[in-house]
């Protein structure tokens, strides 16, 4: 399997990026039929780094090139926030009003997420200033492809001169909390599960 830039302006690819970001949905697992619009998980968590910071977006692929899972990365969380305020959930706020979805659905949680999106102001992020999310298919997992695919994205923050860098991850997925702590992220003080590394 190939490391490689994520190519953010072929359609194609942002396509197959997104129906992995729906078939890792659930605490790594397939949400496929889970969402109403299965494009709605995507736009939320994966479209954004792709059409902002597209630099740091990296994919493993098959022999064929064909993506099996990526990497996304911000240097500056905070700044970034702010340009989704100003040039992405515009746009997404129209296309998912507020009463456009069942209020009890799985997409009603994203379309308000959308609506009220999350900040994030805590003392560490001076030290953790970036953030990422990592998903990969099943079959990607093993033999080191995550790993790879985060070394290449922790290069790139360190030729960018950033710290150290940041993730969520759910209390459920106990696998991840693993893998992360394995490639020697700590837990920070947080509401919920945050981890983070030093990358100098």
């Amino acid at each position: 399997m190939t490391i490689r830039p994520a190519r953010a302006s072929d359609p194609s690819e942002v396509d197959a990026l997104y129906d992995i970001c729906l078939r890792t949905g659930a605490d790594g697992q397939d949400a496929t039929g889970r969402f109403e619009d299965p494009r709605l998980l995507g736009e939320v968590y994966l479209g954004a780094y792709l059409a902002l910071e597209p630099s740091l977006a990296f994919v493993v692929t098959s022999e064929d090139d064909r993506p099996l899972g990526y990497v996304l990365g911000v240097p500056d969380t905070t700044s970034f926030e702010e340009r989704l305020d100003s040039e992405w959930w515009p746009a997404l706020r129209e296309r998912y009003p507020l009463d456009g979805v069942s209020p009890d659905s799985p997409d009603a949680g994203l379309v308000r997420q959308i609506h009220a999106p999350h900040r994030t102001e805590a003392p560490w992020l001076a030290d953790y200033p970036a953030h990422l999310h990592v998903d990969l298919l099943p079959e990607a997992q093993g033999g080191g492809n995550g790993r790879r695919l985060l070394e290449e994205l922790f290069d790139a923050l360190r030729d960018h001169g950033i710290p150290g860098v940041h993730l969520g991850v759910s209390d459920t997925n106990t696998s991840a909390i693993g893998f992360y702590r394995h490639l020697g992220f700590e837990p920070l003080p947080a509401g919920s599960t945050v981890l983070g590394l030093t990358l100098d």
